[in-house]
């Protein structure tokens, strides 16, 4: 990730979106455009290609989905470009597609679930470091919403593990968290990749892997 990553904020409502700018840049981040419409975000993910982006899903002209919509379609030509939603709402049939390819970099945070700078920043810089950002709630839909379960082999313990990586935490976090050693996290995620038959490969890739059977995306 770039020393100062560049970063498109899509948003309709002025303040919000101005205070997004400021929250960024103050942050070390290069805001290279700030929109307010669809078609404006569409030009503007494709002529930058941003090292990440903060998309509204309900946008104009249509202020359903259409900032989700968007994403969909440049990510589809752009794969793995990074993208944070952050919406009112969970719209659990485009956030499964968003995450279906399996690339990563992928966040979905709920507007009035943020409660400080350092939490939006944090998952911000995850997205754009390919990892996942997923609000706890939008998790608890999305696994809701799954008929099968690919996660039967797991035990209760590394099932939590799973949530946990799921909204991002590192396996520092993570024993933080639930109270015991990172080497005791190491050993259940270690667990985790072999009973869902994740292959060595990078860890950051292997835990947005987990990420996606966990959701139910059949990403891998």
């Amino acid at each position: 990730m770039p020393a100062r990553p560049r970063c498109v904020v899509a948003e309709d409502q002025y303040l919000l979106r101005d205070g997004l700018t400021h929250l960024l840049t103050a942050h070390g981040f290069d805001v290279v455009e700030a929109v307010g419409t669809g078609p404006e975000l569409e030009r503007a993910l494709r002529s930058h290609r941003p090292d990440v982006s903060v998309v509204d899903v309900r946008m104009p002209p249509t202020l359903t989905d259409e900032g989700l919509q968007v994403a969909l379609a440049v990510r589809r030509d752009v794969p793995g470009l990074p993208i944070l939603v952050l919406s009112q709402h969970v719209e659990q049939l485009y956030a499964r597609e968003l995450l279906a390819d399996g690339a990563g970099a992928i966040g979905y945070l709920l507007k009035d679930r943020v409660f400080n700078a350092d939490q939006f920043i944090d998952a911000v810089r995850r997205v754009a470091g390919g990892g996942t950002a997923m609000d706890p709630e939008v998790i608890a839909k999305l696994v809701a919403g799954n008929a099968s379960d690919p996660l039967a082999a797991l035990t209760p313990r590394e099932r939590e593990v799973l949530g946990l990586m799921a909204e991002g935490c590192s396996n520092a976090a993570i024993a933080g968290r639930l109270h015991f050693s990172e080497g005791a996290v190491g050993k259940h995620t270690a667990n985790i990749f072999a009973k869902l038959g994740i292959v060595a490969s990078d860890d950051t890739n292997r835990r947005v892997l987990a990420v996606l059977a966990y959701l139910g995306t059949g990403g891998s």
